[in-house]
């Protein structure tokens, strides 16, 4: 749905994006990551046909991307940062207006329906000077699916949100995605990026330094995976069974509770359970705990760390 081929943009001497090569599948959730200055509205700009680029070339819903190629674009909804409204019309009037040129269909109903799904449905008649950022950032969100796009591409779509308002936003997301809506957002909020996507890639000075579904990231950057068992009483003969396990790298016992360090080169949950179920012991809870999305960004982009050098189109 959206592919990059050493994609870069320079301003005189700046190589501001540095041969970038982006993918995007046909229904991902797809979080674009990086620290402020990385590149990352430059390339959503690029991408938006809103600056030209320097070099490369992007690929649209597997169409190569033109200057000014308006049936593309109408395949596509945007959600920027910083919107511009008409302050003395409605929001009523603002949607329909939009939903004209986009000559979308049973187009009350809607508009309607988006209203009541971000909370506006009692504020489509109010002027939109009088709408709060908030108001006008889920506002930005029902103009964007106005006309049921097959992409959607999301700079800081929650910014100026209260909490309440960013669950909205992320079921509205989830149910947009569910319906086969393929969506590339970009946000400083890491959490919300952690509850809603799979796949990253992670920018750091124009360049791409990872792209992957989260679990790998997590993992290439960790040699092993912390558990914590609790067993139904205080653990029998397991120590010698635990010493035996060629991915248990170390352990503690203290009465019910074991705190082990696995070999994170795969998922071994699964083994450690049925070498302790055969000890006779039984396990009442296990928890993982792993890296957060954000403990991964700073590593990466702090270490300046490519995950990349296995791929094979040049980064």
């Amino acid at each position: 749905m959206i592919q990059t081929e050493n994609l870069c943009k320079a301003y005189n001497d700046l190589m501001v994006v540095n041969e970038l090569n982006l993918k995007v599948e046909k229904n991902d959730i797809y979080g674009f990551l990086g620290p402020n200055g990385a590149g990352k509205t430059t390339t959503i700009m690029m991408l938006l046909g809103l600056i030209p680029k320097s070099s490369g070339k992007i690929y649209l819903l597997g169409n190569e991307m033109k200057p000014n190629d308006v049936e593309l674009k109408r395949r596509i909804g945007v959600v920027s940062e910083n919107q511009y409204f008409y302050r003395d019309m409605t929001a009523l009037e603002y949607l329909n207006f939009f939903g004209e040129i986009y000559e979308v269909e049973n187009r009350q109903k809607r508009i309607d329906k988006l209203m009541n799904d971000v909370g506006l449905e009692k504020e489509k008649n109010k002027n939109l000077g009088a709408y709060s950022k908030g108001m006008q950032q889920k506002l930005a969100f029902v103009k964007a699916l106005l006309h049921d796009p097959e992409l959607l591409i999301l700079d800081e779509p929650v910014a100026n949100l209260d909490p309440t308002s960013i669950k909205q936003i992320r079921d509205l997301i989830e149910e947009e995605h569910e319906t086969g809506r393929t969506v590339f957002v970009s946000s400083h909020l890491l959490s919300e990026v952690e509850k809603l996507c799979k796949k990253v890639g992670i920018i750091n000075n124009g360049k791409l330094l990872a792209e992957d579904n989260m679990d790998n990231i997590k993992r290439r950057l960790s040699d092993t995976m912390t558990i914590r068992i609790e067993l139904n009483q205080e653990a029998q003969n397991l120590e010698p069974v635990l010493n035996n396990l060629p991915f248990v790298q170390s352990f503690q016992c203290k009465e019910n509770k074991i705190d082990l360090q696995l070999k994170n080169d795969r998922d071994y949950r699964k083994d450690l359970s049925e070498a302790i179920f055969k000890s006779g012991n039984i396990i009442l809870a296990m928890q993982t705990k792993e890296m957060s999305l954000e403990e991964a960004f700073i590593t990466i982009t702090q270490q300046n760390i490519s995950l990349l050098t296995n791929r094979g189109h040049g980064q």
